[in-house]
């Protein structure tokens, strides 16, 4: 299973090291994983599949289920999420729309294709 983990590791271009740092885990539990002494518990396994938007599924097996339901349908929507997952100061816009309304979101999109927009050179007054 720490195979999974390393390919996973390697695909994404992160160290084991930047996973525990960005995910909150020890280094020791993903020594102890790797020296094979013992397995993360689901909820720390949870936070790594996350991390790298694959299933616990996945990072325990290295297959899918076939059929199984995928948090986004569109593999470049699931990649540029993943992406910005991993840019802390992009996570924050996340972090500050949680709790905001629809209407708050609607205007924060407007105001950002409004200045979008005004990068091109096509004004908006």
């Amino acid at each position: 299973m720490y195979e999974i983990f390393e390919n996973l590791c390697n695909k994404n271009n992160v160290t084991p090291y930047r996973v525990c740092k960005e995910t909150g885990l020890t280094t020791a539990t993903i020594s102890n994983w790797k020296a094979g002494r013992y397995t993360p518990k689901q909820d720390k396994l949870q936070k790594i599949a996350d991390y790298f938007g694959v299933t616990l599924e996945y990072l325990m097996t290295g297959e899918e289920k076939e059929g199984e339901e995928k948090y986004y349908i569109n593999e470049e929507t699931a990649e540029m999420a993943q992406a910005l997952f991993k840019n802390k100061p992009l996570r924050v816009l996340f972090d500050a729309a949680k709790d905001a309304t629809p209407e708050d979101l609607k205007t924060t999109y407007n105001m950002l294709m409004a200045l979008k927009k005004k990068e091109r050179g096509n004004n908006v007054d």
